[in-house]
């Protein structure tokens, strides 16, 4: 009798020593998933906020429908914390104009030859200079034109010509480029108007001031007033490629790197095809 009350009581006390292991368990596992919360809401807490900061983009004057509508509202949706400004004019003023100290962050050029000049007097941070797009030149006439205009050579039938000074205007510098290959230059300046920028030449066209003109595949696709009627000949002139750039002064480059970044994705890339822009690959 005394032995079966020996074994009952061994029983009750070993059920007593894992109950109490349990609850010790369960109080640990409590314990450590309390702490391990605290311990996240405190790095949370001691996480700081990202970084508010606006960045400037200063690009070509053919880039401002689709960057403005539309790629800049989709960056700033991705990066909430950075806003982006713009200002769009000729290659060669934007050049003059971080030349001169603007408080610029990113160039957008529509040609090598200013990215090239500002990377020489080391204005830009060399390794973030990447050829971004390829564009075409194209001959415009107004839409209800009689003059009989098919090709580039034919622009001398126009009374009236629109092209960017080439001084400054890429897309005047091209346009110049072609009519010397086809040794015209200059019989074309005698009847030219000379355009601060690229979109000024097209608007021209477009309201009747002038019978023809030269400016980029992008802008004539953006104008339903004009038609084109010519691609510059096969080899008559260099590939019109659009670099961008961060400029060394700048005091926001980790942001103006995030921006360059998000012009190479694949959803920049389909906006800037839809405006007539060809990757560079």
């Amino acid at each position: 009798m005394k032995k079966c009350i020996s074994v009952v009581l061994i029983i009750c006390l070993v059920f007593s020593l894992a109950g109490c292991s349990d609850k010790s368990a369960s109080k640990q596992a409590i314990d450590a998933t309390t702490n391990n919360n605290a311990a996240e809401i405190t790095e949370e807490a001691a996480a700081p906020a990202a970084k508010e900061e606006t960045i400037l983009i200063a690009a070509a004057a053919s880039l401002k429908n689709c960057v403005s509508d539309e790629l800049i509202p989709m960056f700033e949706t991705k990066y909430p914390n950075i806003k982006v400004d713009a200002t769009y004019d000729s290659s060669g003023k934007l050049q003059t104009q971080i030349e001169e100290g603007a408080d610029v962050d990113v160039f957008m050029s529509a040609a090598m030859k200013q990215m090239n000049a500002l990377d020489e007097k080391e204005l830009m941070v060399t390794d973030s200079i990447v050829k971004l797009l390829e564009n075409k030149i194209v001959l415009i006439v107004p839409k209800d034109s009689d003059k009989n205009i098919t090709s580039f050579e034919d622009i001398l039938k126009a009374d009236t010509i629109a092209v960017g000074d080439p001084e400054s205007v890429p897309a005047g510098q091209y346009a110049k480029e072609t009519f010397e290959n086809l040794k015209i230059w200059d019989q074309v300046t005698i009847k030219s108007s000379l355009g601060t920028n690229v979109t000024e030449v097209l608007n021209w066209v477009a309201e009747g001031s002038a019978d023809a003109g030269v400016v980029y595949a992008t802008d004539a696709a953006s104008n339903e007033n004009i038609q084109v009627v010519a691609e510059a000949p096969e080899g008559s002139v260099s590939k019109v490629i659009y670099p961008v750039g961060i400029v060394k002064a700048s005091e926001k480059q980790e942001s103006a790197k995030l921006f360059i970044e998000f012009l190479h994705s694949e959803e920049a890339m389909s906006v800037f095809e839809k405006y007539g822009f060809i990757a560079v690959r």
